[in-house]
């Protein structure tokens, strides 16, 4: 048998080398062993350590396995999102443990080997396959289906999505309604007669309202606004309420809404700070038409006397027993807190009487020529909505969930697209979310207008809209946090408070709830001394987060699956209570209160957020009053996250680290929860802001990463891009969207098996991409790997090819007595 066991290596060896032998049965094993030796000759070689430290050629440098897996591609190879490495280049051999993100809540935490899939709707669950090939840990990866792109590019190539339509004809599970709505409560919020003068909203000016005495400008009238928030340090100019300069009765406030007025209720607040305790108990209500003369609200004979706070956070309702018609109303406190001082925030409910002095009576009020549903929308009016918009333009939009909140309730998205559930080639994929605090509504109310703006204009044949649809597949999601706003929607746009309905129904803060992928970069980067090592795109999720007792809320768990299922390219995260734009890093490095934390597309981001702070109404006027403790005219009303306030965890920074998708955060207006009859205003300062920020995902250059002889699209292949530190990676068909500001750049694409490609692209003013495509050739020993798997055939070619890469590895490594054996 030593002969046979001589040669057969050896037989082995010299057919690879030479040719004309196709791989029988009998050799296949050895052939397979041949190839190994042929890797690992190189890894060894490339290292300069040998087979002491280089197993496989395939063991990644985030653990035992392959450097290129997808969770789009066929090819069952995890990708570097999978682990948790952060230091190592592809080719590095350092094993890590497997740390997949842990889908869904009722799941146990992940084992090494196994990765269970996401619940990503009713009825639609991803299928996971699971494969041991080159490496020693059994792995799972998604598994679309996918159509090989076409030659030449073009946008008709499509895959299908993994969220099934929903039909919102069903009707909602009746345990979650139970859980949901209590029917001993009411649904419904209370009704006022009138809407409020907008102290909130900054519709009533600095100049109308008056005091009686204040201590500090910090603490004067303009101050006494309902919600309004103080800064941290008590004495500055931006402190939280109206407080008088006296403690006694003769103290008050008085607001001019500089038209006769049908006053019907006041609503109270005591001061917002975290130092001081001061509200008003008791007060009463007088109204005049010159401020001379005042006429006291009476209750029958008496003047009455209205019930005020007993904190300072919580809105009280005081409704006057008969509405007074004047154009000032006065707050006159009567009792206070005893360890506090008269303090208080308002909003002042009251109808405008028509004007008989007014010449131009048929003059339109501010709002909007468009017809849309504007009104606040519970979840039971929003399905509704959704499901009009969807059959009045059935061609372009398509209704899916993407999971449920902790109290069941779905999360519903609307897509909208020529080519409905599917992704086309050469596409991009942009998102809108909002509601991720329940209680800062008008992102969610935006949406569903746009939705129904979108819908409207595309059958109307505009140009604009019929361009956008057809070119741009477009998620809106108007409600993350549905359980949050069914709180704060029961008590009303006036009495819902500050922080009402902004967590969710578990107490978390889902701004804060994403891993923090920001301080395993930043370890990296100070652990490593090869800064070559470093990768920069594509962090994967840390093991403690996947863990059964993290914190983490169902709704963000299905946000994130439904970031890594959709190849999104550009997204923005819809806020309320300020009018700033705010762009990554939303985390200090050292965990400063506040520092500029630039990313490496700093230049980037920075357009972005001007983009959409520009085009607003309300944030590019230069005349107006700052919200609450920031004036952000200064930044020309965009920010860095982290030079705002430090916020570990976001949405943002784990869109940018994790995906491809760059994504910011808009503070929509200072009022969290604008009163119905704001909502026409709101949408008009925003309709443009919201289009034209759309418009930026084409921005920059796209094209498709294909194998130059197949023409197959090459999934997960690199894109590097010259000077800036952040590579993105293809999508499951091989497409890829760059975004970067107009000039030249140097553009690099690597894949697993693929010789490097680099390319110039030149990025234009145009809102149109540049088309950069890249055909990648595939590596002598890929090919022999595809050959051998097959049980193929090896062509001259490659064989001549493997004869000078072992002729040149031979040279490299000197004489070697027993080749056969290595």
């Amino acid at each position: 048998m030593a002969p046979t066991v001589i040669l057969l290596p050896l037989l082995t060896f010299i057919a690879v080398l030479v040719g004309g032998v196709t791989a029988s049965p009998s050799l296949k094993k050895s052939a397979s062993t041949v190839s190994h030796n042929l890797n690992y000759t190189q890894a060894s070689s490339a290292t300069g350590s040998g087979r002491a430290r280089i197993k496989h050629r395939t063991t990644s440098a985030y653990g035992n396995i392959s450097p290129k897996a997808s969770r789009f591609s066929k090819a069952v190879k995890p990708t570097e999102a999978t682990t948790r490495a952060l230091k190592l280049t592809e080719g590095s051999t350092k094993p890590l443990r497997d740390t997949t993100f842990k889908p869904t809540p009722a799941t146990k935490a992940p084992k090494r080997t196994t990765v269970k899939p996401f619940e990503s709707s009713k009825g639609a669950t991803k299928t996971l396959k699971p494969t041991v090939k080159w490496t020693e840990v059994s792995t799972k990866a998604l598994k679309p289906t996918t159509v090989k792109p076409t030659l030449p590019y073009t946008k008709t190539t499509t895959t299908t999505v993994r969220f099934s339509t929903e039909d919102l004809n069903e009707n909602i599970d009746k345990n979650v309604e139970r859980r949901v709505w209590n029917t001993k409560q009411s649904e419904e919020p209370p009704v006022f007669e009138c809407p409020p003068l907008g102290l909130e909203s900054l519709k009533v000016k600095d100049s109308q309202i008056q005091a009686s005495s204040y201590k500090r400008m910090g603490l004067g009238p303009h101050r006494g606004r309902l919600n309004i928030q103080s800064g941290v340090e008590d004495g500055d100019i931006y402190d939280g309420a109206w407080c008088a300069q006296y403690e006694d009765q003769n103290q008050w406030v008085q607001i001019d809404a500089k038209k006769l007025t049908r006053f019907t209720a006041v609503i109270l607040q005591g001061r917002g700070s975290i130092w001081s305790l001061d509200y008003v108990e008791t007060f009463k209500v007088q109204v005049s038409n010159d401020t001379i003369k005042w006429k006291p609200c009476m209750n029958g004979t008496e003047e009455a006397v209205f019930e005020g706070n007993k904190d300072s956070d919580t809105p009280v309702l005081a409704i006057l027993p008969k509405p007074a018609v004047a154009q000032y109303i006065r707050i006159n406190p009567q009792t206070w807190f005893k360890n506090g001082t008269i303090c208080l925030r308002a909003e002042i409910m009251g109808c405008e009487l028509p004007d008989p002095n007014n010449i131009y009576p048929w003059q339109a009020e501010e709002g909007t020529k468009d017809k849309l549903d504007f009104r606040h929308h519970n979840y039971k009016e929003m399905r509704k909505l959704m499901k009009s918009v969807n059959e009045m333009c059935p061609d372009i939009t398509r209704i899916y969930s993407i999971g449920k909140s902790y109290m069941g309730l779905k999360l519903y998205v609307m897509e909208i697209s020529d080519n409905p559930g599917k992704h086309e080639l050469g596409e991009p994929e942009f998102r809108y979310v909002a509601g991720m605090h329940g209680n800062e509504v008008l992102g969610r109310e935006l949406l569903l207008n746009l939705m129904e703006y979108i819908c409207q204009e595309y059958k109307r044949g505009n140009e604009r809209i019929v361009h956008l649809v057809k070119e741009t597949r477009i998620h809106l999601l108007p409600s993350m946090n549905p359980d949050g706003y069914e709180m704060a929607y029961k008590k009303g746009s006036e009495l819902s408070g500050w922080s009402l309905g902004r967590f969710s129904y578990e107490g978390i803060d889902m701004n804060h709830n994403f891993a923090d992928l920001n301080t395993i970069m930043w370890d990296a980067i100070e652990l490593e001394t090869d800064k070559s090592k470093l990768i920069n795109h594509y962090f994967p999720i840390p093991e403690y987060y996947t863990s059964e007792d993290a914190m983490v809320a169902p709704e963000t768990r299905a946000v994130i699956s439904w970031m890594q299922t959709i190849p999104f390219v550009l997204s923005a995260n819809l806020h309320g209570g300020e009018l700033v734009v705010t762009y990554p890093f939303d985390m200090t490095k050292d965990w400063a209160p506040r520092e500029h934390t630039p990313t490496p597309d700093e230049s980037f981001f920075r357009w972005l957020a001007t983009v959409y702070a520009s085009t607003n109404h309300v944030m590019s006027n230069p005349d107006r009053r700052p919200c609450h403790n920031e004036d952000f005219l200064r930044y020309n009303n965009i920010i860095n996250g982290a030079n705002w306030h430090t916020v570990p965890g976001s949405m943002n920074d784990f869109s940018y680290l994790h995906t491809n998708c760059f994504e910011v955060t808009v503070e929509l207006s200072c009022d969290k929860f604008p009163h119905a009859s704001e909502l026409p205003i709101e949408w008009e300062s925003n309709k443009e802001s919201l289009l034209v920020y759309m418009e930026q995902v084409h921005r920059g250059i796209k094209g498709v990463v294909k194998d130059k002889d197949t023409e197959a699209g090459i999934a997960d292949a690199i894109i590097k891009v010259d000077d800036i530190d952040h590579h993105i990676r293809s999508a499951f068909d091989g497409d890829f969207w760059r975004l970067l500001n107009p000039g030249n750049y140097d553009v690099t694409v690597t894949a697993e098996g693929y010789f490097p490609a680099t390319r110039s692209c030149r990025v234009e003013y145009e809102h149109y991409p540049t088309i950069c495509d890249f055909h990648l050739t595939k590596t002598p020993k890929q090919r022999l790997r595809e050959i051998l798997a097959k049980g193929g055939k090896i062509p001259k070619d490659l064989q001549l090819r493997l004869r000078q890469l072992r002729i040149r590895k031979l040279r490299f490594r000197g004489p070697v007595s027993c080749p056969f054996l290595w």
